[in-house]
């Protein structure tokens, strides 16, 4: 009897955030009360209160309820009291198990005040109703929440509670984000390393190294208190930097629907494909540039990772084999004789699938440095010139194709059209008895069927003149890019992503005893580019410079 005597009184308290739009009644200070009171009334000594505020009913991981079931797997538990039903919790089959199973295994009398539930009395066969009305009732508030919510992300507005890194909510209106400069400063800091090369472990192991306060840290410094500090200073993690450099708010874009929780019983967050996202463009000031952007997530979908000694070239990732298409591998050595090289990655896995093309990383940049010169040389001394031979390139076969898809497109459109009113006029003619039900069937199925078909090959016509008009915004983008390059004297990481898609690399050849090897550079947005021999350049080189001694002596 002391022992028993000696066992708590759980007197459970649960509020969700839904259930507050009760009111009062409702509140974890008036189900205290009640519980209090009733446990007084009724002789339960050792009370204890147990509260979880802000838990759904439809999980069972709540802090205070786990410490119940805890205890009550110790034997500490002999009665667990709560206002309503509801409080223990709103899932059917757990709730159910819970009354059937475990309490009645760990001894644990059960009381809901309200609903007039006693175990030690036995179970009712209306509970069950009872559970499933309470799990209904979640399942409506939950819906009734992701309406709300949908509404809200539709009208563009954030659905995110707290803005991103790098910003904080305008204390004037709490609906707008402002740059946070100090984060901010960090984000683009974060941008740039990848830009300059470093994946996501080495620019943690930098900002760790230079002892830069991590997203948790800083908020915690400004009183934005999100969590506990964290345990080691400066901790970045890997995860942490790819989060913030896939983040296309950074862009001043709010992204919407990004993710979702599978149930209003599974609580879980899952990422939807992006195609579901629901994008708004420039809600808010920009902290990277679209470009910048852009490059970053290309780098990110090529990934490279450094070699043995650490070191990751800028070509890495780019450059591709002639005969087998694979990439060619970033190889280094500790002998400084030997200089860094590229090789074929199906050579390295089987000597018979392809030759090595093996190419030093020195010849590369002595190639790339070379072509980039010319080009940018080319592109702002003879910017109109450049512009239309790229467009001939573009357009000399693909004009025809152009002309011909449009009229193709305007004649199925129409075609579609006709085919409907004509369908119309055979259904009226069938109904008067002009044209015979067989007739009709034959010449409906028939139309029919070329209609589906004319409705099949629009989109596909609609993408082919959409691309041809992406080639010559991307055309004149480049010639814009160059335009901003005053002086190249070596190459960066930069500037080797922002303006090379790829480099393909054929395999040697030997003419006379001596090595020969030749590489095509692909430029983003205008691909291989066609370049004069070395004196026709050296005659526009001079063509140049006496048109600008000219322009000097007139002015």
């Amino acid at each position: 009897m002391r022992k028993q005597s000696e066992k708590i009184t759980a007197l459970y308290c649960r509020l969700s955030r839904d259930d507050e739009q009760e009111g009062l009644s409702g509140s974890i200070k008036n189900q205290q009360a009640i519980l209090e009171k009733y446990a007084k009334e009724n002789g339960f000594k050792n009370t204890r209160v147990f509260i979880d505020d802000g838990w759904s009913g439809v999980t069972f991981t709540r802090p205070a309820f786990t410490e119940i079931m805890e205890l009550g797997e110790q034997g500490k538990i002999s009665t667990l009291i709560v206002k309503d039903h509801s409080r223990l919790g709103r899932n059917r089959l757990v709730v159910g198990q819970l009354l059937e199973e475990e309490f009645d295994r760990m001894g644990i009398r059960y009381i809901a005040i309200m609903d007039n539930i006693d175990t030690a009395k036995g179970i009712s066969d209306i509970v069950p109703m009872q559970d499933l009305f309470n799990e209904w009732h979640a399942k409506n508030t939950s819906q009734k929440v992701r309406n709300v919510f949908k509404s809200k992300g539709m009208s563009g507005v954030p659905l995110t509670t707290n803005p991103p890194f790098g910003y904080m909510k305008n204390p004037e209106n709490t609906k707008e984000w402002i740059v946070d400069e100090p984060a901010a400063k960090i984000v683009r800091k974060i941008f740039n390393l990848c830009i300059e090369g470093l994946g996501p472990s080495q620019i943690a192991k930098r900002l760790k190294a230079e002892e830069i306060m991590t997203p948790t840290e800083y908020w915690n410094s400004i009183g934005r208190c999100c969590s506990k500090p964290p345990a080691r200073q400066f901790n970045w993690s890997p995860d942490t930097v790819a989060g913030i450099l896939s983040k296309q708010e950074y862009c001043g874009d709010t992204v919407n629907f990004r993710y979702m929780r599978k149930s209003f019983k599974n609580k879980k967050r899952i990422e939807r494909p992006e195609d579901e996202w629901i994008i708004f463009t420039d809600t808010h000031p920009a902290i990277i540039s679209r470009e910048d952007y852009a490059l970053v997530q290309e780098l990110r979908e090529h990934r490279r990772r450094p070699n043995r000694t650490g070191v990751v070239s800028m070509f890495s990732g780019m450059l591709f084999c002639e005969d087998c298409g694979k990439k060619l591998y970033y190889c280094t050595t500790n002998n400084k004789k030997v200089q860094a090289y590229f090789v074929c990655s199906s050579f390295r896995k089987d000597t018979g699938m392809c030759s090595s093309h093996y190419i030093r990383e020195k010849v590369i940049n002595e190639l790339v440095l070379e072509s980039m010169k010319r080009v940018l040389w080319y592109v702002q001394c003879y910017e109109t010139q450049f512009a239309k031979e790229q467009m001939n390139i573009l357009d000399i076969r693909q004009q025809k194709e152009l002309l011909t898809k449009r009229r193709e497109l305007e004649k199925a459109i129409r075609r579609v059209s006709e085919i409907d009113n004509i369908i119309q006029k055979l259904y009226e003619d069938n109904i008067i008895g002009k044209v015979s039900d067989e007739r009709f069937a034959t010449l409906s199925l028939s139309l029919e069927s070329e209609q589906k078909t004319l409705k099949e090959s629009i989109p596909k016509m609609e993408e082919y003149i959409s691309t041809a008009s992406v080639k010559k915004e991307n055309l004149q983008q480049f010639i814009d890019k160059a335009k901003r390059v005053t002086r190249l004297e070596e190459l960066t990481p930069e500037i080797v992503h922002e303006f090379i898609e790829k480099i393909v690399v054929s395999k040697p050849t030997y003419i006379d005893g001596a090595r020969h090897q030749s590489i095509d550079i692909y430029y983003k947005g205008v691909g291989i580019i066609k370049f004069f021999s070395a004196e026709e350049m050296e005659t526009l080189y001079q063509k140049h410079i006496n048109s600008k001694r000219s322009k000097e002596k007139t002015a």
